[in-house]
């Protein structure tokens, strides 16, 4: 770990460069407070926003504890070679044209290289970085606008685009935000490592995490247990979402798990709550910030109009979320205050004939509550021409909330119909003013998905390898050994030797050619065949050799099992409607490697085709525990194998009553030296 504490509350600040970004900075400084000392650094000696600059950082009387470097690429290096000669606590390297150029600048990758060799043991962020705002202490090291505000407490946010986090600080949405931290390349300094520094400041509510990309598994992980440990949520935003297609896939698996697949799986395993856009990300983080527990998903909606009771509860519909029935203490409360001309039901329509009857709404608002509901969320829309009527809501949900010491939210439909006055009143009293029911709800259910890091460490992808791939044949073989159930098989040399195999199997039989990808694309398997057709059928798929097995019967359903190495998050575990038909199914659940046996089954049931493998109109259930324990033993073989594996793959793995037995199999494997 490094030590950013200094960098992060300087007590001075050498601001180096001439350009407009370094008058910027003093300005950004000075917006936010700070008290401590700033001084521009130039070789010319010239006044720099209207102070006189050292013309050497050798020239200041003191520790530098922070700098902000603002020159050119070249020239950084050999200032961040001063500073840490200097002992400086650390440095932003605003400069580009280092790594992230490396497509258009061939030095690119070397100069970041000598960038980190020039820091040794003093921290830097970046390059190609904006810095940082420390809103909690003061602390602007920023060389542009920002709106954020001096607060005792709040979330803390990471990101690696300076552009999105110029945007955040200037949110309206009542998030109190305490760090705003700017990544850039992460040369030196990840995102895990200051997420864990922030960790233990215990002004830090929540942290937010806008990511490119994930460097450090090892450090993710440590974060992972670190943030659990101290109760404070993450909230990740992973761009990259979409990709284009891989021209050339030789499996189903490697179709499904792309890199954003890799990418969930992986926060879900560190226990984040993932979210897609930045307006869920914001409304996530101010749920976790006011330390409402999603932790069992389930909400209340309240409305004095049913269709905004019907807007929440399809608006939920997709998500986790559960409006619990509404138990007899509930029903009672809510019959006393509101008479019997209201249907009690979660979602409650409560009508308007209460309206500014705050006495009774709040009786209302108390009554729908309950231990079992993680948060009562009220639909409030406030009119920006006239909202002096609706304070009878606002006060009513603030007396509930004060009665009940249960969670709350006061939810606008649309953002623009939170005033900020009410936020500020609800946000007092302990309520989530929510901006947008979509988001709220989206970032509850973020949060409700929320599980405990893994505690077993990730199987890392190790580096890039020349993987060759294994005959179907010596696949099964291989996957035979670990102990996976596969057909009785032999190979032929020729159609005449494939007739023969036959005899020996014995009853009906499948014939597949072999050396080809997409074997059924090419004709090249043929099921249920007699000995009298081998021969013919073999002559017919035209291949060197033939792969003869015994006929699998008794299917009840067939699944696609496969992992793959990625070598950004690891190595990805996707279970999958099988055959054919995979890609255009779409139906797949993937984790990472290694999973417990509870999470390869959770993964099973999710999918659609699991209603298949439980017994689908009278016919008979799958044995789920004998297709468990096959991807457990498939799992244990790429453990075993994680050094030279690129590649495994069952598809179909065929499900039967009493077994799970791989009838196709693919293997690339990096060849032994």
């Amino acid at each position: 770990m490094r030590d950013l504490r200094r960098l992060l509350n300087p007590r001075s600040i050498a601001v180096i460069g001439g350009g407009a970004w370094c008058a910027s900075i003093i300005g950004a400084a000075q917006r936010i407070g700070y008290a401590g000392n700033i001084f521009p650094v130039h070789p010319t000696g010239k006044k720099i926003a209207g102070t006189q600059a050292l013309k050497r950082l050798e020239d200041y009387d003191g520790p530098i504890d922070a700098a902000f470097i603002g020159i050119n690429r070249n020239a950084t290096i050999e200032t961040v070679k001063v500073l840490r000669e200097l002992d400086a606590g650390g440095a932003v390297c605003f400069a580009s044209g280092f790594s992230e150029a490396q497509a258009e600048l061939v030095d690119g990758e070397d100069l970041q290289a000598n960038l980190v060799a020039a820091a040794e043991d003093m921290s830097i962020l970046g390059p190609n970085c904006y810095g940082l705002i420390n809103a909690l202490d003061r602390v602007a090291i920023w060389p542009d606008q920002h709106g954020m505000q001096p607060v005792d407490r709040g979330v803390a946010i990471l990101t690696q685009s300076s552009n999105i986090a110029i945007n955040l600080t200037m949110q309206k949405r009542h998030l109190p935000i305490a760090y705003m931290v700017t990544c850039g390349n992460m040369a030196q300094t990840d995102q895990a490592q200051i997420a864990m520094t922030l960790l233990d400041d215990p002004r830090v509510t929540a942290i937010g995490l806008h990511i490119e990309g994930f460097t450090n598994l090892r450090g993710w992980e440590a974060l992972a247990r670190r943030a659990r440990d101290k109760g404070v949520a993450l909230v990740a935003l992973k761009v990259g979402k979409t990709q284009h297609a891989r021209e050339a896939t030789i499996s189903h698996t490697a179709s499904l798990a792309g890199g954003h697949v890799g990418a969930t799986a992986l926060l879900t395993r560190l226990g984040a709550a993932q979210v897609y856009d930045l307006e869920t990300f914001l409304e996530a983080l101010k749920v976790a910030h006011m330390g409402v527990d999603m932790a069992r998903g389930t909400i209340a909606g309240l409305s004095c109009s049913g269709g905004e009771a019907s807007l929440i509860a399809d608006t939920a519909d997709s998500s986790q979320l559960r409006f619990p029935p509404l138990k007899e203490g509930q029903r009672s409360a809510l019959r006393a205050a509101l008479g019997p001309k209201v249907a009690l039901s979660n979602p409650i329509d409560y009508h308007t004939y209460i309206w500014r009857d705050t006495a009774a709404m709040a009786d209302t608002f108390a009554g729908m509550s309950a231990p079992e509901i993680d948060l009562s969320i009220l639909i409030t829309d406030y009119p920006h021409t006239d909202d002096a009527d609706w304070e009878c809501a606002t006060e009513a949900v603030i007396t509930a909330q004060a009665r009940t010491g249960r969670s709350y939210a006061v939810a606008a439909t649309l953002p623009e119909l939170m005033p900020d006055h009410v936020a500020t009143r609800l946000q007092t009293a302990g309520i989530v003013p929510i901006y947008g029911l979509r988001a709220g709800i989206n970032a509850l259910d973020a949060l409700a998905r929320r599980q405990p890091p893994a505690e077993q460490p990730l199987v890392l992808p190790g580096g890039d390898r020349i993987a060759a791939t294994l005959s179907e044949a010596q696949a099964k073989s291989d996957l035979a050994a670990y102990g996976i159930p596969v057909p009785r098989g032999e190979v032929a040399q020729s159609p005449d030797q494939a007739a023969h195999a036959v005899e020996r199997l014995g009853g009906s039989v499948v014939l597949k050619g072999t050396g080809l990808a997409h074997k059924t694309e090419h004709g090249a398997v043929r099921l249920g065949l007699a000995v009298d057709e081998v021969a013919e059928a073999a002559r017919e798929i035209g291949t060197d050799t033939f792969l003869v097995e015994e006929m699998v019967t008794g299917a009840v359903a067939e699944l696609l099992v496969g992992i793959t190495r990625d070598a950004a998050h690891g190595f990805v575990l996707t279970v999958a409607a099988g055959g054919v038909m995979t890609e255009v199914l779409q139906d797949s659940a993937s984790l990472l490697v290694p999973a417990i046996e509870t999470e390869v089954k959770q993964a099973l049931t999710s999918l659609n085709c699991a209603v298949l493998l439980s017994g689908y109109r009278g016919n008979p259930a799958a044995d789920l525990q004998a297709v468990v324990s096959t991807i457990m033993t498939l799992q244990d073989y790429v453990v075993a194998h994680a050094d030279r594996l690129e590649e495994v793959e069952i598809n179909p793995l065929i499900c039967t009553p009493n077994a799970a037995i791989a009838v196709d199999a693919l293997i690339r494997l990096a060849l032994e030296e």
